[in-house]
């Protein structure tokens, strides 16, 4: 069973492309991380947040996930960080076309 991790957080940008532009690297090494399946990047510039969706391959992977990233983000000066992690129901996701194994 594969599990959801969702994450969002305060953020004063950047945004769009410059956000797209200025983390091409570090979306190059989430790739890299044990049991990382896919992520959704999220952003809002009008009420200043960011985040994502991403797809781990066990519930442990994306805990292991939450303490290195709310580190890293912690390091960036973003310290209120809300993830919570989810189970699959994968015959309604399924159903609905969910991009899930």
């Amino acid at each position: 069973m594969a599990y959801v991790l969702q994450v969002d957080f305060k953020m004063n940008g950047p945004f769009g492309e410059e956000m797209a532009e200025g983390f091409s690297d570090l979306a190059k090494s989430i790739n890299e991380e044990e049991g990382f399946i896919w992520k959704i990047w999220t952003e809002n510039p009008e009420t200043q947040e960011a985040g994502g969706v991403y797809l781990f391959e066990t519930k442990e992977t994306a805990e292991k996930y939450i303490d290195m990233h709310t580190k890293r983000l912690a390091g960036f000066g973003i310290t209120d960080v809300n993830a919570k992690i989810f189970a699959i129901n994968s015959k309604l996701t399924e159903i609905t076309k969910g991009p899930v194994k």
